[in-house]
């Protein structure tokens, strides 16, 4: 299996994607190989057929998890293999439209409030100031943020892409007392040991203070992008613009935001009602 992983490694290098996404297509295959109890390269076309009925109808997969492991077992069996087998032309995971958990501006703020760690804190800060995703805030460094324009420079973000996002004034006066604190010959903003903070470190800690904020929802550090993008559509913020500064391929994905704005639905309630007022019968 050794040669095998080291193998799909190499294709997945190859084939340009990235670090996070070449982990999580072999930890699939490993749980593929793990079910079989043995080498995946001897797994056969229908039991793999059979592995995939299992996801579905007795681990209750999401349908999200369904299409990374389709994505990796394709891409191992296809590319590394060398296979073409028509299963996985056949499944075909259900789309989901759940809405974002959304915080109010009055919840992120208690939140961030109540992380104990500094650096963790102000990691978790410029993610909702900016929009960021967790993976892209941990590594940033001091050459990714330019006071002068208000600007902050995320690299390598989704799809390989980078972009600028407005760094606003209070974020960039804290994320400068943070810097004198704890600046290190690293070059990174949220320093630990001999390299960056970990994601899974930040996760508890953002986990940690919501469960003593009280807030009743199942809020993750990724709510707080929700937030940000949410909190600027209720402002008056155009939507192709969020779209850009949240780094989304399509509009359609932001538009998920248009669902959840409360100040929008009271708005478009008040509209309407102007609307309609002199309707007769």
């Amino acid at each position: 299996m050794n040669k095998l992983r080291r193998r799909m490694k190499e294709d997945l290098q190859l084939a340009g994607y990235s670090q996070h996404t070449q982990d999580n297509y072999i930890i699939a295959v490993r749980v593929l190989a793990k079910y079989y109890n043995r080498s995946p390269d001897l797994i056969t076309e229908d039991e793999i057929r059979q592995f995939f009925l299992y996801l579905i109808n007795e681990r209750k997969v999401s349908s999200s998890s369904i299409t990374v492991y389709l994505c990796a077992i394709k891409f191992f069996y296809k590319n590394t293999l060398k296979r073409k087998w028509n299963i996985f032309d056949i499944v075909r995971p259900a789309r989901s439209k759940k809405l974002p958990v959304i915080l109010s501006q009055c919840e992120v703020r208690t939140t961030l409030g109540l992380v104990v760690n500094p650096i963790y804190r102000m990691a978790l800060t410029l993610i909702y100031a900016c929009g960021l995703r967790i993976s892209e805030v941990v590594g940033l460094t001091t050459s990714d943020i330019d006071g002068k324009r208000n600007l902050l420079m995320v690299r390598n973000g989704k799809g390989g892409k980078d972009r600028y996002v407005h760094l606003p004034d209070r974020p960039l006066e804290l994320l400068r007392a943070h810097y004198r604190i704890h600046r290190t010959d690293s070059g990174f903003l949220f320093p630990f040991k001999d390299g960056h903070i970990k994601i899974d470190n930040l996760q508890s800690a953002f986990k940690r203070a919501i469960l003593k904020s009280g807030v009743n929802k199942p809020a993750t550090v990724h709510t707080l992008r929700h937030a940000y993008a949410c909190h600027l559509l209720e402002s008056g913020e155009d939507i192709r613009t969020i779209k850009e500064l949240l780094g989304h391929s399509s509009v359609s994905t932001t538009d998920i935001y248009t669902h959840v704005t409360g100040k929008i639905t009271t708005r478009l309630h008040e509209n309407l009602k102007g609307m309609m007022s002199d309707l007769r019968p």
